[in-house]
C-alpha cells in the first residue's frame, strides 16, 4: 500500500500495479511467506509465465513486481531487485510513417463521409477528431475522451487530462484547426448540450477505441484500396 501511494505521488496510476501486487500478496499468504523482509527466492515460482499469459502481459506483471522489489530494497526490506532478464523480449510495433500526400488523402476522405441516422454529428466528428489527434500529437484515447470544457478556441488551447502519465498538460492548437473546431462546436453544442465529451456518441458518452480504429481504417481503405499490405494504426498519427 505504501508503494502504491508512492507511485501515485509520482503521477502513476494505482491500477498499473494494484492487481499484480494483490495477486502476489495472495500467493505469499497462501504459502505462509509473508515475512518482514521479502526474499526473491520466495517469489520466483510466481514469476513464471503462465499458460494463459501472453508475453506482453507477462512483462507487465513482472515489471510491476520489479518496481515493488526496487521500492522494498531501498527500504532494506528486500534482499535484491528482480531482474527482467527472465522475461523474453517483446516484439515492438514499428509505426507507419505517413507521407504528406497520404495524410491529405485520408483527411479529404474524412470530409466526405455520409451522415448516419444513429448520430447526427457523425460526419462532423470524423472530419475533426483525426485532425486533432494528428496536429496536436494526441494519443488515440486522449482524442476520443476529450471533454467539451477542455478546448478553448479563443485562446487556441487544449487541456489533456487522460494521458499515460496521469498528468494534465496544456497544448496549443493551430489557428486554422481552432477555427475548424469552433465551427464543429457550434453544431455539437446544439445537438448534445448535456454531454461532457467533445466527441459524443448518440448516447452522449465517449467513443470506444474499437470505434476509433474502425473509422480510421475505413478512411485509409477508402483512400488507398490498393494498399492492402500496409498496416496502419490511429496511434501512428502521433
Amino acid at each position: 500500500e505504501d508503494m502504491l501511494r508512492y507511485k501515485e505521488s509520482l503521477g502513476y496510476s494505482r491500477r498499473t500495479y494494484s492487481s499484480f501486487l494483490n495477486d502476489l500478496s495472495r500467493y505469499l499468504s497462501q504459502r505462509g511467506l509473508q515475512n518482514e523482509k521479502l526474499e526473491l527466492s520466495d517469489i520466483m515460482p510466481w514469476c513464471v509465465q503462465r499458460d494463459t499469459e501472453k508475453p506482453e502481459g507477462f512483462r507487465r506483471r513482472l515489471t510491476a513486481i520489479r518496481e515493488l522489489t526496487k521500492y522494498l530494497y531501498a527500504l532494506g526490506k528486500c534482499d535484491s531487485i528482480l531482474s527482467l532478464d527472465i522475461v523474453p523480449s517483446v516484439h515492438r510495433y514499428t509505426p507507419y510513417l505517413f507521407t504528406d500526400a497520404e495524410l491529405r488523402a485520408v483527411f479529404q476522405k474524412s470530409d466526405v463521409q455520409k451522415q448516419t441516422t444513429a448520430n447526427p454529428l457523425y460526419k462532423d466528428i470524423v472530419a475533426v477528431i483525426f485532425r486533432l489527434i494528428y496536429f496536436c500529437g494526441l494519443r488515440p484515447n486522449e482524442g476520443r475522451e476529450l471533454y467539451r470544457r477542455d478546448i478553448d478556441t479563443e485562446k487556441c488551447t487544449l487541456l489533456i487530462r487522460k494521458n499515460k502519465t496521469h498528468k494534465e498538460r496544456m497544448i496549443p492548437i493551430a489557428e486554422d484547426l481552432s477555427a475548424l473546431c469552433e465551427k464543429y462546436l457550434a453544431k455539437r453544442d446544439l445537438l448534445f448540450p448535456d454531454s461532457e465529451y467533445l466527441f459524443p456518441t448518440a448516447t452522449g458518452k465517449a467513443y470506444s477505441a474499437k470505434w476509433l480504429t474502425h473509422q480510421f481504417l475505413q478512411l485509409w481503405n477508402q483512400a488507398f484500396p490498393e494498399k492492402t499490405d500496409v498496416h496502419v494504426r490511429v496511434y501512428d498519427l502521433r
